[in-house]
């Protein structure tokens, strides 16, 4: 049943995604070839107007091929004959979709709390004595720490939302920490900052103030979510291409797949399971869209860098030089996927 749902995830994220470059182009009057949601041999296929829309097999890819995209072509409504700015906004659209969806589900999860989290601090692990005084297990409140403190970065990196502060804490390496609060509405850094709950041996051992349920509050953390699901990816990114993160550790198309499905097995009830299936469609669809706009030569952030040259240049690369360029960054983008799919299948097999 896992499968089924991580193929609904792929193709819910991949037809977005096309569907953004699709509708751009429609309405920067390129023409457009083809839709398609899948990629290899046909299912279906229909054509409405000068575009054929098709359903192929696999349903994990899809494209919109619009005329004259890697190559010159005298037709006026080609790609490359279209304005800079409306190649631009074609190519950022898929990505900007992704983004969209991402919002959409971080609002509806968000809509399923009871209660809205914050990054201010309420309450640190301890207990009452008789005499009324508080002794506290928390070494974070012994360590600077303070009630209605607002969380603004822990070692460096800055905290958006509470999802900051769970990978935050899902990832420390040291046992103290430089932490920035703002406090009394001042900026206040701390040094040296420890967690731990003497009492339980639990790391985090504070609270968060939490919010009533309102339109507003739910919209505020929504964003501040989305916002976090994209700071996560991005210092993901940074930590492989700076070597921070094992090449065992990545992970591709397989591994999601075996995620989503172990997943929906560890749900406790129906809404567990749309919650957690909901949260996996935010952080799938924007880690695709960080990716995406990536400058490198085969993504949509590749062909964007070559915009940005002919902005400069004044005048296009010539489209043969464009095309090999993104042959070899497409053959570079097959080499780490089938690299993450070995190392995906190799964690299946040592389990």
């Amino acid at each position: 049943m896992g499968i089924v749902f991580a193929l609904i995830i792929f193709g819910l994220i991949v037809t977005i995604h096309e569907f953004g470059h699709f509708i751009c182009a429609k309405l920067s009057g390129i023409k457009v070839l083809e839709f398609s949601v899948g990629m290899g041999p046909k299912l279906l296929q229909k054509r409405f107007g000068e575009t054929a829309y098709s359903l192929r097999l696999l349903p994990l890819g899809g494209y919109c091929a619009m005329e004259g995209e890697d190559s010159s072509e005298d037709n006026p409504r080609s790609f490359r004959n279209a304005k800079l700015w409306k190649r631009m906004v074609v190519l950022v659209a898929g990505a900007g979709m992704n983004f969209v969806l991402g919002l959409v589900m971080c609002t509806i999860m968000v809509s399923m709390f009871e209660v809205i989290p914050t990054t201010r601090i309420q309450g640190f692990s301890g207990k009452v004595e008789d005499d009324g005084s508080k002794t506290y297990y928390a070494q974070s409140y012994h360590t600077g720490l303070r009630h209605d403190d607002k969380i603004v970065k822990i070692d460096g990196t800055s905290i958006y939302s509470y999802l900051d502060i769970d990978y935050m804490f899902a990832t420390f390496t040291s046992e103290t920490h430089d932490v920035v609060v703002k406090r009394d509405g001042k900026r206040v850094k701390l040094e040296n900052v420890t967690f731990h709950d003497d009492a339980s041996g639990e790391l985090m051992d504070f609270g968060l103030v939490t919010e009533d349920k309102g339109v507003l509050s739910v919209l505020r953390c929504s964003g501040e979510t989305a916002l976090s699901m994209g700071h996560i990816v991005g210092m993901s990114l940074k930590q492989m291409i700076t070597g921070k993160l094992s090449k065992d550790q990545i992970s591709g198309p397989v591994g999601v797949v075996t995620s989503i499905n172990e997943t929906t097995q560890e749900a406790e009830s129906t809404e567990d399971l749309v919650f957690m299936l909901v949260y996996m469609t935010a952080l799938i669809t924007i880690n695709v869209g960080i990716f995406n706009l990536l400058p490198v030569p085969g993504l949509d952030g590749g062909r964007l860098l070559f915009c940005f040259i002919e902005l400069v240049r004044r005048k296009p690369v010539k489209p043969e030089h464009e095309g090999y360029v993104h042959l070899a960054g497409i053959v570079l983008l097959f080499g780490v996927m089938i690299f993450a799919t070995f190392n995906d299948i190799m964690r299946i097999i040592n389990k």
